[in-house]
């Protein structure tokens, strides 16, 4: 009898414990993120969109603790209809004061506009959105990023956009700055500088998780976007069933740029060739230029180019990105894998990457596919 009178005393303990974390863990979910921070951030609900995605855009932007939480609070309390559409919300905002928002319907703007931004483009096609999509010519973006005034003011606002982007010697000052996503604008009026605040504004969410990792890395800033927009456009979407994840590629590539830097190698990447001739599409560039047979002058003379063999690019980085990144590989560039890989060869049909330690085993399957790959 003392036995079991003991099991439920603790059984009861248990469950009075249980029942004091939960609700230390209620409370807090259910304060401001941040009760100091009342800027305003728009957050874009798709249509269709369950409480599940609606929680996980919220956790991308930082305005409530947990997207497990959200969504569990949703269906248990069932706090209303939470409308899709543009919300103005803020991180001093309490998660009740949120819900109550996404309970409002948006005001409906009839000359909004959108302009999508994909990953791994260059700053000539961001400027050819912009054209194409508002009433600024694509010489408005380029005279835009030559502004010094602007630069300047940047450079004060945003942590990770430093002096480097004001080297003469980049094609575009803020090439791979400005992050890829889809974006609303009131009108098409809407003037480049306000574009670029607004990427600038989401490239610095997506990176100030990671600020203190970035500042503790051997490469700056400058050089940690660089190389993620290498990784970006060397990574691909495998099309085999025996592919790897896009996302183990750009991890792995990441430790191949690394090895090949601390062993004062150049990174002898072809797509920093490419951007240095402002070739866009290199298969493409193969068949109408070269009449199907590789003619790209890997050897022309630029800050960029990483196949020089002159000893110019051993053990550097381009001067500059080559193209907008996705979180995905600015999180390799941080972060790459624990591999002694220092070579990497894709199949061009398949997408699929092979990566080797020695120099004759990549030259093998380079050889092996170099058919398929028309000499790429």
């Amino acid at each position: 009898m003392k036995i079991f009178r003991n099991v439920m005393i603790g059984l009861v303990c248990l469950v009075f414990i249980t029942i004091i974390v939960l609700f230390i863990a209620y409370n807090k979910n259910l304060k401001a993120v941040d009760s100091d921070d009342t800027t305003i951030i728009e957050v874009d609900i798709p249509k269709g969109a369950t409480s599940n995605d609606i929680g996980k855009i919220l956790k991308e932007k930082d305005l409530i603790r947990s997207s497990t939480f959200f969504n569990i609070y949703v269906k248990l309390f069932k706090p209303g209809e939470m409308y899709a559409g543009r919300h103005n919300l803020s991180r001093s905002m309490t998660f009740k004061e949120i819900l109550e928002e996404l309970n409002k319907k948006p005001t409906y703007n009839p000359d909004e506009i959108t302009l999508s931004f994909k990953e791994g483009i260059t700053m000539r096609k961001i400027a050819e959105v912009i054209e194409k999509g508002t009433n600024n010519s694509a010489q408005a973006v380029f005279d835009k990023l030559v502004d010094e005034e602007y630069l300047d003011k940047i450079i004060q606002k945003y942590w990770f956009v430093t002096d480097a982007v004001k080297n003469t010697e980049l094609k575009y000052s803020l090439e791979g700055y400005l992050f890829p996503n889809t974006y609303n604008f009131k009108n098409k009026d809407v003037t480049v500088e306000e574009i670029f605040n607004k990427m600038l504004d989401e490239m610095s969410l997506v990176l100030e998780p990671y600020k203190t990792d970035i500042e503790k890395n051997s490469l700056s800033i400058h050089e940690l976007i660089t190389l993620a927009s290498v990784i970006e456009k060397e990574a691909v979407d495998c099309k085999s069933a025996s592919c790897k994840d896009k996302d183990e590629y750009r991890v792995n590539i990441s430790k191949v740029f690394y090895n090949r830097l601390k062993s004062n190698m150049t990174l002898g990447s072809d797509v920093t060739t490419y951007y240095a001739l402002e070739i866009d599409n290199a298969k493409k560039y193969v068949e109408d230029v070269c009449g199907g047979k590789n003619c790209i002058n890997y050897n022309v003379q630029s800050p960029y180019n990483t196949r020089l063999g002159d000893g110019s690019m051993n053990g550097k980085v381009p001067v500059g990105p080559i193209a907008t990144v996705s979180k995905g590989s600015l999180k390799a560039a941080i972060y790459p894998s624990d591999v002694n890989y220092v070579y990497f060869v894709a199949n061009i049909q398949t997408n699929e990457m092979f990566f080797y330690e020695n120099y004759n085993d990549f030259l093998k399957k380079k050889n092996e596919l170099a058919s398929i790959n028309q000499g790429l």
